[in-house]
């Protein structure tokens, strides 16, 4: 088997996991990933599968696509619902100002970038005390696609943002810098040519895989840009 599978992870389990799954399913076959997606988000995870793992630097080059509900007027340690949460009552304009272009970012603490071999998010939660180096990214598109204020008195405001970003951009970064928000959801929806809405769900331990929905390798590659 040499090939592309569109994956849709769910919240809660890393991308490794997702991995393992289908390497089981596969009877073994040699997997591999292109672009982790933090535990928390959800959506489209491209597994590699076979030869296909050769072209895992292609494939983490692509640009990545993101649609994120995020809390305002709040901050979370983690940038997410798993954090401890600050009020601020410092709430973005609306519309708010929208960075693009190359940008300069520092991942947050709880992520899956690798300080010293090992996964940020991990030596966090251990109390370790490091700094994120920072990096720069590429945002091509932001925009906020809707805004609500909450219906019960002392009810947070919301807001639905779509980004589209190179590969290494993170977007629980980009909403915390909005002053002030953190993501409640975040869902990763296309990566280059390749949606979400073609994914399926990882395989399930102890389960048949009869027919896992490969895109052969030349298919997959004849997608890409030159």
């Amino acid at each position: 088997m040499d090939g592309v599978l569109l994956i849709d992870k769910p919240a809660g389990i890393t991308s490794h996991d997702v991995v393992a799954a289908v390497r089981r399913a596969l009877d073994g076959a040699k997997t591999g990933h292109a672009g982790t997606l933090d535990p928390f988000a959800t959506g489209l995870l491209i597994v590699l599968v076979g030869k296909a793992t050769k072209a895992q630097r292609q494939m983490m080059e692509l640009r990545k696509r993101y649609e994120t509900v995020a809390r305002l007027g709040a901050l979370s340690s983690t940038g997410d619902t798993e954090g401890e949460i600050t009020e601020t009552g410092r709430v973005p304009a609306d519309p708010p100002e929208l960075p693009t272009g190359e940008i300069r970012q520092r991942p947050p603490l709880y992520s899956a970038v690798k300080i010293g071999g090992e996964r940020a998010y991990r030596r966090a939660r251990r109390g370790e005390h490091f700094e994120m180096p920072e990096r720069i990214v590429s945002v091509y598109r932001f925009e906020q696609l809707w805004r609500e204020a909450g219906t019960q008195p002392g009810e947070p405001e919301r807001a639905g943002y779509l980004i589209e970003c190179s590969a290494g951009t993170y977007v629980r970064s980009l909403i915390a810098d909005l002053n002030d928000g953190y993501c409640l959801e975040l869902r990763r929806t296309a990566i280059g040519p390749f949606d979400v809405r073609d994914a399926v769900g990882p395989p399930r331990r102890g389960e048949p895989w009869l027919d896992p929905p490969l895109i052969a390798l030349d298919q997959a590659l004849a997608r890409l840009p030159k």
